[in-house]
């Protein structure tokens, strides 16, 4: 049961997981706020580029669409019943974690925080929250089924592990200026 709630959780949330680090990868270009400012700072920065939100979520759906195709082979060989991807989750999923990411990062813009600034829990959770938000909306019977309240509580709990275990690794590869 334990190890069912888990797999779920990673599985139903590896097309969320995935956007920000090919985002990190693929970025680069054309900035999203254009270099626009909100008082005496960017909107967003130089970090939310159109090509890393692109190539974001384009990598987040075409996980999803790749997990939906294994599915059901991936659950008899974990012994557990994971679920398949809609349409509407496959896009929502990546599409509200890079919104997440982006809306963070206005966030630490306007509470005077630069480029790479620590700001715990939102680091963690931004993209998730958006994510989960999205998904609901766009495929409320499909999130109310994988989503439930244990699935959410390792989600919450699992998420912010593995972001600081990522972006370390990152870090240490050189692909990130700073550890978080």
């Amino acid at each position: 049961m334990v190890l069912e709630v888990v797999a779920t959780a990673v599985w139903a949330m590896l097309p969320a997981y995935v956007p920000n680090n090919v985002a990190v990868l693929a970025g680069g270009g054309r900035p999203i706020d254009g270099g626009r400012t909100l008082g005496d700072a960017r909107l967003l920065g130089d970090g939310k580029t159109w090509r890393g939100t692109a190539f974001g979520i384009s990598a987040g759906l075409a996980l999803a669409l790749a997990l939906d195709a294994v599915a059901t082979d991936a659950g008899d060989a974990l012994g557990a019943d994971l679920p398949g991807f809609p349409l509407a989750a496959a896009v929502a999923l990546p599409t509200g974690a890079m919104l997440g990411d982006i809306l963070a990062s206005f966030l630490k813009r306007r509470t005077g925080r630069e480029r790479g600034a620590v700001f715990p829990g939102v680091d963690q959770l931004d993209f998730v929250v958006l994510a989960l938000a999205l998904a609901a909306l766009a495929a409320w019977e499909w999130f109310q089924a994988v989503f439930t309240l244990p699935v959410l509580g390792v989600v919450l709990v699992l998420t912010p592990i593995l972001h600081v275990g990522t972006n370390v690794i990152a870090y240490q590869l050189g692909l990130k200026d700073e550890p978080w």
